[in-house]
């Protein structure tokens, strides 16, 4: 039988959870390391809306659909965007120094697994980003398939 490990143990390891309400009704339940890495669960609300718009210099994310569908957001530059629907199954990868943001459908479920970060609080927020994007309805990025 696996021997269990309290949250003290998981601390004094280098691990600890985090688990928060967002402003957009989402609920994100976090599993972090000290080395910079984490999996987050998020759960949207009943409500679509948009997260907030960031990159980062070292962290790579890996984004998994689990259930319900979002729009990725990506600026490339001189104002352009790449945008990309992912369903149920979908996933994609994000690179350090990519400016990105999800909308993310009601009740959609995603899976974000963070690695690679070599500097902490690896997180910056995209204004131009946010321009461009959250004026944006769900009604036309339910329509959207891979666009530019």
């Amino acid at each position: 039988m696996p021997k269990q490990i309290s949250e003290e143990e998981a601390h004094l390891l280098g691990i600890d959870t985090l688990h928060q309400e967002m402003d957009n009704g989402e609920r994100r339940f976090r599993l972090v390391s000290s080395d910079g890495s984490s999996y987050i669960r998020t759960e949207a609300s009943n409500n679509g809306g948009w997260q907030k718009s960031h990159y980062h210099k070292s962290l790579r994310e890996f984004y998994v659909v689990q259930k319900g569908w979002l729009v990725y957001t990506e600026y490339v530059s001189d104002n352009k965007l790449v945008l990309k629907h992912l369903e149920q199954g979908e996933s994609i990868l994000v690179k350090p120094f990519v400016h990105h943001n999800l909308y993310m459908s009601a009740y959609t479920v995603t899976h974000v697994i963070k690695y690679g970060g070599e500097i902490e609080n690896d997180w910056y927020p995209s204004p131009e980003l946010d321009k461009l994007t959250l004026h944006l309805p769900e009604s036309e990025l339910a329509r959207m398939r891979d666009c530019y």
